[in-house]
């Protein structure tokens, strides 16, 4: 039997803040710049212990003063409180009878108290480093986006797939990371940051590597949904962890530095599909039943940011704000500390002292948790009751952005949110699709025709490209070792034809008659010939299935377009960034997404591929600053405990938007401009003036 024990919270609000001490000792922050002798001792207590005759208290870490030396020193400071941080400030205990408005004073407390820890430790080195790293986890999020786009042409004949079946791949993709964003950052609040980011970026890479050798389509699907899932955590936990680090003044532009990651994701892809794809060669094969080819190498090698970020996060600390809502103050003060040494040794003050000495904290997050005394239930039931309680408190969580002080907040992120991403993704794929339609049309123009021809004793050993035969006659004619690409045999005979060592590529027959014929070692199978009239026709050693050989042609066109429509972004990444703290983030949202509702206009002017490329690195290069000016608003108009749940729950209605937004403007390619332009400038325009009525957070400080 079970034993269940629940721990009542103390107070009405999940966000009442207590001291980190014995009992209800008035502990607050100390944080003190000149007093030699107190740094000597602190430095001292953090190395070697306390002093022997000093008397340990329950939640004492090294370094901290006794309670009772603690409260004299709150007695004198306190009306120093919110002087500038050279004086000592130190914060008491909320009442229980402040309630809620308590709750609420003591959490923006704790937040100035943490933006001056932050303003002390400085910027640099630390911050670069986690930059890096946290950098790669965005730009494996970025490859994760056209993996699949670039892999399909030579993946559909490798795997057989079918229409319906390459459309299920690239619609998993987004499918998988709307779920991934909305698990791992609802997980990100309640279990760490760098924790689940570890776990997120592990399930990419490990789904990813068994995706590049799964010889079936169903493999292939389900791991890359694993994969997907995976990946999806890596944008709300990154913006999420990095922004704790950052000051206030920092904290808009090195978070819109840290979006040219994503950038520089869609370069690599691009760079390395062009680079590797095309050459077939890059690959092996065993027997027919296990293939390796080009593409797969490309999928191993998109999986490489990942790892990187994988690896660069095991060096990494946790995100010291989570540890201090979770009231892990040990952790929170030693992280603190090696950022203070890091950067300050860095810039050549390596004698400069870490001063804080006791921070406030919240109450810990653990009274919520039902816990099992362990000496009853087995694991597996203890881990099951864990496992519901944490997903209750995640749900609760989610709950709690529809809150009386977050719904408005919620509500305008969404819109903008759902506008963007409908209107950037649906013409992300409206652009190449279009391009590839302009293409066919150009080709389609040039198809020759034959009608009626009459071809015997004709050994054909050349190659039959865009061609049309109508009611032709091919009497004993042999076509050996040759090319079909893009031919139509329509009401024709073939009458002692022989075909041999055959490759075709979008060949139909359709309503002919075929009598005494030999198909020997071709990939003309039953599916080619519609409606035909089969007299003793014979079929040898045909090919089975579908095969990638070494003369396939792979458009460089699409690796070119995305290469030119990821760099286009660059332009745009550097100015959002310089400008994000000094214009505005809602100037720079609204302003970006009105622009880009201006640029689809010019796309009812585009009649060439040219004109399309250049259109899309235009909506591109302005598009970009309204992301950044978003991904910077989201981090900073939710609490530290919602923080990371708001972001992934915002990211997966992106993901959602992407989804309806490309099925939505792929179906018009080819039919008509004006619907596809008009739902991307009325959702840009939309989402823009919703952008104009957010509050200005560049003053805030992150609760």
């Amino acid at each position: 039997m079970i034993h269940l024990k629940l721990r009542e919270l103390e107070g009405s609000s999940g966000d009442a803040y207590g001291t980190y001490g014995e009992g209800g000792g008035h502990d607050g922050y100390g944080y003190q710049v000149d007093y030699p002798a107190q740094e000597e001792d602190a430095a001292s207590d953090v190395t070697e212990g306390h002093d022997e005759e000093d008397q340990m208290y329950e939640g004492e870490y090294q370094g901290i003063p006794h309670p009772d030396e603690q409260k004299a020193a709150q007695r004198a400071a306190r009306p120093l409180c919110l002087a500038h941080p050279s004086v000592a400030m130190s914060f008491g205990p909320p009442t229980k009878s402040r309630g809620a408005a308590s709750a609420a004073s003591e959490l923006q407390e704790l937040s100035e108290q943490y933006e001056d820890i932050m303003e002390d430790c400085g910027h640099g080195k630390f911050q670069w480093t986690l930059f890096m790293v946290l950098g790669l986890a965005l730009m494996a999020d970025g490859v994760e986006c056209f993996v699949v786009a670039f892999v399909l042409p030579s993946a559909e004949k490798d795997l057989c797939l079918s229409n319906a079946e390459k459309g299920m791949l690239g619609l998993v993709v987004f499918l998988s990371m709307m779920v991934g964003a909305f698990l791992w950052g609802g997980l990100a609040d309640k279990l760490g940051r760098r924790k689940c980011l570890i776990v997120a970026l592990a399930i990419n890479c490990v789904f990813a590597f068994l995706s590049s050798f799964a010889q079936g389509y169903g493999f292939f699907l389900f791991f890359r949904l694993l994969s997907g899932i995976g990946i999806g955590g890596t944008v709300p936990i990154v913006y999420t962890y990095f922004s704790e680090f950052l000051q206030k003044d920092k904290r808009g532009e090195h978070l819109s530095w840290l979006c040219m990651f994503w950038m520089m994701g869609g370069i690599y892809a691009s760079f390395t599909a062009w680079g590797i794809i095309p050459r077939y060669g890059w690959g092996f094969s065993m027997g027919t039943e296990f293939q390796f080819h080009s593409w797969r190498v490309f999928v191993l090698v998109a999986a490489l940011p990942a790892i990187a970020s994988l690896v660069g996060l095991t060096f990494m600390p946790e995100s010291p704000r989570f540890l201090l809502e979770n009231a892990k103050h040990d952790e929170a003060w030693m992280i603190l500390k090696q950022v203070h040494d890091t950067n300050w040794r860095a810039k050549g003050q390596p004698e400069k002292v870490f001063t804080v000495t006791h921070i406030k904290a919240p109450k810990t997050a653990e009274d919520e948790f039902i816990e099992i005394q362990a000496a009853t239930g087995t694991p597996v039931q203890r881990w099951a009751v864990r496992s519901l309680t944490l997903c209750k408190l995640v749900l609760k969580n989610v709950a709690s952005l529809v809150s009386a002080e977050l719904r408005y907040a919620t509500l305008f992120m969404a819109i903008i949110w759902f506008c963007m991403a409908f209107s950037y993704y649906g013409l992300s794929v409206w652009f190449p699709d279009m391009i590839k339609h302009l293409q066919y049309e150009e080709y389609d123009s040039k198809v020759k025709v034959f009608h009626k021809e009459r071809v015997e004793n004709f050994h054909f050993n050349f190659s039959l490209e865009n061609q049309v035969h109508k009611e032709g006659e091919y009497i004993r004619d042999k076509f050996i070792n040759i090319e079909l690409i893009s031919v139509k045999f329509e009401d024709s005979l073939f009458e002692d034809c022989r075909f041999e060592d055959i490759r075709s590529t979008d060949t139909t027959f359709e309503n002919c008659t075929i009598r005494s014929t030999v198909f020997y070692n071709t990939d003309l199978w039953e599916e080619r010939f519609i409606d035909c009239k089969m007299e003793n026709t014979t079929f040898e050693l045909n090919k089975r299935g579908c095969h990638l050989d070494a003369l396939e042609e792979n458009d460089v066109l699409i690796y070119l377009v995305s290469f030119l429509g990821s760099l286009a972004v660059l332009p745009g990444n550097i100015i959002s960034a310089l400008f994000m703290d000094k214009i505005g983030r809602v100037r720079i949202i609204g302003g970006s997404m009105l622009i880009s509702a201006g640029c689809t206009f010019l796309l009812f002017l585009s009649f060439t591929q040219s004109a399309i490329i250049a259109l899309q690195c235009l909506f591109y290069g302005v598009s970009v600053a309204a992301w950044n000016g978003i991904e910077v608003v989201t981090v900073e108009l939710y609490p530290s405990s919602k923080r990371a749940t708001a972001f992934g729950v915002l990211n997966a209605l992106c993901k959602l938007a992407a989804v309806l937004g490309s099925s939505i403007f792929a179906s018009f390619v080819g039919i008509t401009k004006a619907i596809p332009i008009l739902l991307s400038f009325a959702a840009l325009v939309g989402g823009g003036l919703v952008a104009l009525r957010l509050p200005d957070t560049r003053e805030k400080v992150l609760l």
